[in-house]
């Protein structure tokens, strides 16, 4: 068989398992789910076992340390993702739920309720405990799934997809809900996208030129997060203390992740104030300050700010910082270099902050707070599968509701149209 022609069986098994997952109640599922959180559990050694070939290959490939972080599955990130596991196990089941009911003139009774996207096809690099976080919320949202790892990580995504599969036949649902491609060839992407007969739905997750990729050449509908060019403006209003604590937090708490503050925005009124400090603090922490030249006037040890710094995710201790004249031009700015992420504004003004929320365009828009909360858990979501930065379907950290749809229900009595 083909490379192609296995990609395709794939397929056609996990519209075939979506079909049957359509009809599966919340207990069925929450079982499997908790079962699966076992398997890992009773399964560590393997599990580390088959980790430790994909981290050997991946040492001598040279990967840098921050990858060979992410790629690493210890007994720590196991024993957390059995317990991710029972977590989405204990979210509400958003299948089913009717989200409205109304009567027409005519006594049709008109309703909408939830249901599975039905085949999503997920692409993502370098970590594998992605594969049991994705299967977790897929099969709860009653969608199978087919994870497309990257090379570094097939090791231990082939082992965990095993007992995935174990979990699924043991409870009575499909195994085939879930299914790793086990193939490191280059090609897969390409095949998996276009197979618009069989999947309804591409996630990519990853480095800006895997989602660039994947949305250009994929037939199928593509859910994208490009880059998290995040930023904080902090206000002529601002408590001054709030905004340290804030963009401190926001920069330095973890600089590698998508929400992550990458810009700081100073109005002019608050930087003589403002600045210093907080610079002084920022290099303290090991961050490198890329500013405009009122902020150079404003601190040492600053490199100065290129037009490249202002779009840029820098995902590490580095920041790019401006003094703007008014709330006007740091809307202007990040309307223009923003990546519709997550913007946040300190400020004690109530007019300003609802200007803010309602002319940012991001998925997350705050007012005193972090930029980090832009995260399902945070928000209350529970787990999430990704970040959207797109707006159809979901604009946002995608949780299980947004991994449904909804479609019409209609009930009657014999009513015919004339």
């Amino acid at each position: 068989m083909s490379l192609s022609e296995m990609i395709e069986q794939m397929a056609k098994d996990a519209k075939a398992a979506a079909r049957r997952l359509r009809s599966i109640d919340r207990y069925q599922k929450d079982a499997a789910l908790d079962l699966m959180a076992k398997k890992l559990l009773s399964s560590k050694p393997d599990i580390i076992k088959e980790n430790q070939k994909d981290l050997v290959i991946a040492r001598a490939a040279g990967l840098s340390n921050a990858l060979i972080d992410r790629l690493t599955l210890d007994e720590k990130t196991i024993i957390s993702m059995a317990e991710g596991l029972k977590e989405v196990a204990a979210l509400p089941d958003p299948v089913g739920e009717v989200t409205g009911m109304w009567k027409r003139p005519n006594g049709l009774q008109v309703g909408r309720v939830r249901i599975p996207l039905g085949v999503i096809g997920f692409i993502y690099e370098s970590r594998p405990n992605v594969t049991v976080d994705a299967a977790s919320l897929c099969l709860k949202s009653g969608n199978a799934v087919i994870l497309k790892g990257g090379s570094e990580a097939i090791n231990s995504n082939l082992v965990l997809a095993a007992l995935l599969a174990e979990a699924l036949q043991e409870a009575g649902l499909p195994p085939k809900a879930v299914q790793v491609i086990p193939s490191t060839d280059r090609d897969t992407v390409n095949i998996l996208i276009g197979l618009d007969e069989y999947l309804d739905v591409i996630i990519p997750r990853g480095g800006e030129g895997l989602i660039r990729f994947v949305t250009e050449r994929s037939k199928i509908p593509v859910l994208k997060h490009y880059k998290g060019v995040c930023h904080v403006y902090v206000d002529k209003f601002a408590d001054l203390e709030i905004a340290r604590q804030v963009c401190f937090n926001a920069k330095v708490q973890r600089p590698g992740v998508c929400n992550a503050m990458e810009t700081m925005l100073v109005h002019q009124a608050v930087a003589d104030s403002f600045l210093p400090e907080m610079i002084k603090a920022f290099q303290d922490a090991g961050v490198e300050i890329r500013g405009c030249p009122k902020t150079m006037a404003l601190a040492s040890g600053i490199i100065p700010a290129l037009e490249a710094d202002w779009p840029e995710e820098f995902l590490d201790l580095i920041l790019a910082v401006k003094v703007v004249s008014d709330i006007n031009e740091a809307l202007d700015h990040i309307e223009r270099y923003g990546s519709n992420h997550t913007e946040a504004i300190i400020t004690r003004d109530y007019d300003r902050a609802q200007r803010f929320l309602a002319e940012v365009d991001s998925s997350v828009v705050l007012v005193n707070a972090s930029t980090r909360f832009n995260d399902g858990n945070q928000l209350g979501l529970g787990a999430e599968i990704g970040i959207n930065t797109s707006k159809l379907h979901a604009f946002g950290p995608m949780g299980l509701n947004e991994l449904t749809t909804t479609k019409f229900i209609v009930h009657g009595q014999g009513q015919l149209r004339s």
